[in-house]
């Protein structure tokens, strides 16, 4: 990386300016050296001086590239989807509790969550929400969440006792600080909407919710949390370009699947990855080939078994149908 690239990144632009300053102290001791021989040996102490200082700053530019690389890779803000899938309201009950459960586990975390959109039904459950989660390691935690997630069991209106299959999908999008997708505003509709609130005197008389629709590949996003239109409109637009890039992720992925093993975080959620047994009080994840008991308590937010099983083993092959 050269010091024209350190100049450009607001981060290391005052360092690389001091570096260059260095530079020109360096020319100017060369100057004064050739032109005066007696000079020559106080130059080279000079010289020395001036490139440890030099090698310093070099160092520190590096570190702080290279800090960056590894937070770009792994953000610490994600957006998380989670959406009912089939199964009716059955579905829709599991998708919020996936939702309270990443919920709960991200304030086990001590990371922030929020609200960006929700639509729930009759009964309180999820036909889908969308969450802003904020924290130290959030995606590398929740990389391999994404997926689609299967709870066998008897709902609470089934009279006969017979366990019924639900499903739900989980999307985590990570929120990278430098993107490389660019969206032509052309393929892009915008709509406009009123949002939903707790009540209040402004709630619903101002259209502040906005909704983007990417016409090349049909992806949609909308958000209602912020408080003004300009500021939804943004972060919709950070999260579809969010969705464009994990789309052209796992379509890279899947390109490339012959050539290697699929790494566990390019599900997407059409790919079965878990199912949540509650009458066996197991959760078995079909990627790992592994289980874990005491549902509630995962549920509750205890995640962290599973988390860990995750980080000791990352590349993994495709998910099975059983």
């Amino acid at each position: 990386m050269d010091i024209e690239s350190f100049k450009k990144n607001s981060k290391t632009a005052f360092l690389a300016e001091l570096y260059i300053k260095l530079e020109n102290e360096e020319a100017d001791v060369k100057k004064m050296a050739a032109e005066d021989p007696t000079f020559a040996a106080l130059a080279q102490d000079e010289f020395d001086n001036l490139n440890v200082q030099k090698e310093s700053l070099m160092a520190q530019m590096q570190e702080i590239v290279a800090k960056d690389a590894v937070e770009d890779e792994f953000p610490n803000e994600i957006i998380l989807e989670v959406r009912a899938g089939a199964g009716g309201d059955e579905a829709a009950l599991f998708a919020e509790e996936l939702a309270t459960m990443y919920r709960k586990f991200a304030e086990h975390r001590g990371w922030t969550a929020r609200v960006l959109d929700e639509s729930k039904n009759s009964l309180g459950g999820y036909k889908e929400g969308s969450f802003e989660i904020r924290g130290r390691g959030v995606y590398k935690d929740m990389r391999f969440e994404s997926g689609v997630h299967r709870i066998q069991r008897v709902p609470v209106t089934e009279k006969s006792g017979r366990v019924h299959t639900s499903t739900a999908s989980v999307a985590v999008l990570p929120m990278r600080s430098r993107s490389t997708y660019e969206i032509n505003p052309a393929d892009i509709d915008m709509e406009f909407s009123r949002s939903g609130g707790a009540g209040g005197q402004n709630v619903n008389k101002v259209e502040t919710a906005v909704r983007l629709i990417h016409k090349p590949t049909g992806i949609d996003v909308r958000c209602t949390s912020e408080r003004s239109q300009s500021a939804n409109r943004e972060k919709a637009m950070q999260i579809l370009r969010a969705k464009l890039e994990v789309a052209h992720e796992i379509e890279t992925a899947k390109k490339h699947a012959a050539e290697r093993k699929e790494l566990v975080g390019t599900a997407d959620r059409s790919e079965k990855i878990r199912t949540y047994n509650i009458l066996q009080d197991r959760i078995t994840d079909h990627r790992l080939k592994e289980s874990w008991h005491n549902i509630q308590a995962i549920f509750a937010g205890d995640m962290d078994p599973i988390i860990e099983s995750f980080h000791e083993k990352t590349e993994l092959p495709p998910p099975s149908d059983d």
